[in-house]
């Protein structure tokens, strides 16, 4: 893993993968692109990097497509297709945080699994981890480039691939909660879980494949609600928001 910062009033982590969702690209209730919303992370973002964390942002597609729409028994476009066009859904995303990020003076590197050279970088480990050394935000889209795959599998895959010391999730809510609390107000928040938590009760915060991953390989994961502000600033700086899941007994 990286080297945290020593300070006690310093970052906790010196490298930290965080997973943004669709969602967190446009208003609650709604699909597209809303500039506000992508400015309101990017601000937090780039105010989280000037505290010298190296970031790298896995984006999600949702608030354009999800390839599950088309996965119905009465559409004629194959489940992969159907991945593939979510994962150009990210793309998309990832032009406008980058655009956004550079009107606050970020240095930026957009990067694709999928090679489209018109508009991003290939996705290649060593060319990653070189822009994180020299202070570069980088965007990672269209997931690991391969369907059946989700994006909170990749952003895992990433994290591991790119020594993090965590992986941080955004949602829209405070952090993992025993159900649904936009359904059940008396859900209760945890604020912490090990994997084997979240696999036993069905925790729908990752994806199971996602939890295992970073299960096997003892990847520490945030889950916070990104739309408080400042949040994002003091998950990557090691604050405790939300929800921490790691190996049971395991201090990060």
């Amino acid at each position: 893993m990286s080297t945290s910062g020593n300070s006690s009033s310093g970052p906790r982590f010196g490298r930290v993968v965080l997973k943004i969702s669709g969602e967190g690209f446009t208003h609650p209730g709604e699909r597209g692109i809303a500039m506000d919303a992508v400015l309101h992370i990017a601000r937090q973002t780039s105010q989280a990097a000037k505290h010298g964390i190296q970031l790298a942002l896995v984006i999600g597609g949702g608030n354009i497509l999800r390839g599950a729409q088309f996965t119905s028994g009465n559409s004629s476009i194959h489940e992969a297709t159907a991945h593939y066009m979510g994962m150009l859904a990210t793309v998309m995303n990832g032009l406008a945080l980058q655009d956004a990020l550079e009107s606050l003076g970020c240095d930026t590197r957009l990067m694709s699994a999928i090679r489209m050279d018109g508009v991003a970088e290939p996705y290649i480990r060593r060319r990653a981890r070189r822009h994180l050394e020299k202070g570069r935000i980088i965007i990672l889209a269209a997931g690991t480039g391969s369907p059946f795959v989700t994006t909170d599998t990749a952003a895992a895959q990433r994290s591991l691939e790119l020594d993090a010391d965590i992986l941080i999730k955004a949602t829209r809510v405070d952090g993992v909660f025993s159900d649904d609390p936009e359904k059940n107000p008396h859900a209760v928040l945890y604020s912490q879980l090990s994997y084997e938590d979240v696999l036993r009760q069905n925790l729908r915060v990752m994806d199971t494949e996602a939890i295992a991953k970073c299960r096997q390989y003892e990847m520490p994961i945030m889950v916070f609600n990104f739309r408080k502000e400042g949040n994002i600033e003091k998950a990557v700086m090691g604050e405790r928001v939300g929800t921490l899941i790691q190996t049971a007994g395991k201090v990060v």
